[in-house]
């Protein structure tokens, strides 16, 4: 009897979690969220951020990966098949020095990704320059070495699904996760 009520008790908790859906704008970028300062529609080189990294509107504890992505943005977005950054990109990156100097024992791990376009291979070796591309530009600002380690993912963790420019976009990116 226990183990029945416990049971009901688990699906109704199941039930009411899954029950509320985030708000939805009916826009094409639905699932991607801008800063909230600025809700016009985003272009390829704007910081955009995902439901897993969104501020819920609590208070992000100071250094944190939600600091981080509140305070200046965790990624910054490449051309096709290029580990150049652009003007927006070193924007983005000149932010994210400077939030890393605020919290001088902050370590980060540089994540280099590409979009489905290519081989396994290939887009492993190009999201492993893309990731180089931003840690050595954050060492040129001065951000030590020791506090900022890169790793490749190539096509394997896409941010959205698609087999269309706009999702490519969205994929060839570099991502600052605060270890």
């Amino acid at each position: 009897m226990l183990r029945r009520l416990f049971l009901v008790f688990a699906m109704m908790t199941v039930v009411v979690a899954c029950s509320s859906t985030p708000e939805s704008s009916g826009t094409a970028d639905e699932g991607m969220l801008t800063p909230p300062e600025d809700r016009t529609p985003i272009s390829q080189s704007d910081v955009i951020y995902d439901d897993a990294t969104a501020n819920t509107g609590t208070m992000n504890a100071p250094g944190t990966q939600e600091d981080l992505v509140a305070s200046v943005g965790d990624r910054i977005f490449f051309g096709y098949d290029s580990s150049e950054l652009d003007t927006t990109a070193r924007q983005t990156l000149d932010r994210q020095a400077a939030w890393l100097r605020t919290y001088p024992n902050t370590r980060v791990m540089i994540e280099g990704h590409a979009d489905e376009r290519g081989t396994r291979e290939y887009n492993l070796a190009l999201g492993e320059r893309r990731a180089n591309a931003v840690k050595n530009y954050l060492l040129a600002l001065g951000i030590e070495g020791n506090r900022v380690e890169t790793i490749s993912y190539g096509k394997e963790r896409p941010a959205v699904l698609g087999s269309d420019e706009t999702a490519w976009s969205r994929n060839r990116r570099g991502v600052m996760v605060v270890q």
